[in-house]
């Protein structure tokens, strides 16, 4: 079983983001290669859920992950955070051995 948990931060901005949304919608996080680190983190907005999307939901957030970027990232908490350095969505990954200072991009 794949442990990939949602932050209270990260659950709020998420449902604040989706109201503004077609019903249905959710955020997609995937992880493709490239990125200063190898790979990277990407966010979308889909309405689209393939039946084997891993759903997490929390809060009235709802978060999408396919199957190829499930194994890059279990044991992650996905995170917000609003600091000095500004507003983002962060991947605190278990397996990364590197990152970069954008916080999407990241080695293994």
């Amino acid at each position: 079983m794949l442990d990939i948990t949602l932050s209270d931060n990260a659950a709020k901005r998420i449902s604040r983001i989706l109201s503004k949304e077609a019903e249905g919608t959710a955020l997609r996080i995937s992880v493709s290669g490239g990125g200063c680190s190898g790979f990277q983190y990407e966010f979308d907005l889909d309405a689209t859920r393939a039946p084997d999307d891993l759903v997490i939901e929390k809060n009235g957030a709802t978060v999408l992950i396919d199957q190829i970027s499930l194994p890059y990232m279990d044991g992650s908490e996905i995170d917000f955070v609003d600091d000095l350095m500004g507003q983002s969505f962060q991947i605190k990954n278990p397996h990364a051995t590197a990152s970069c200072g954008c916080g999407t991009s990241f080695a293994i």
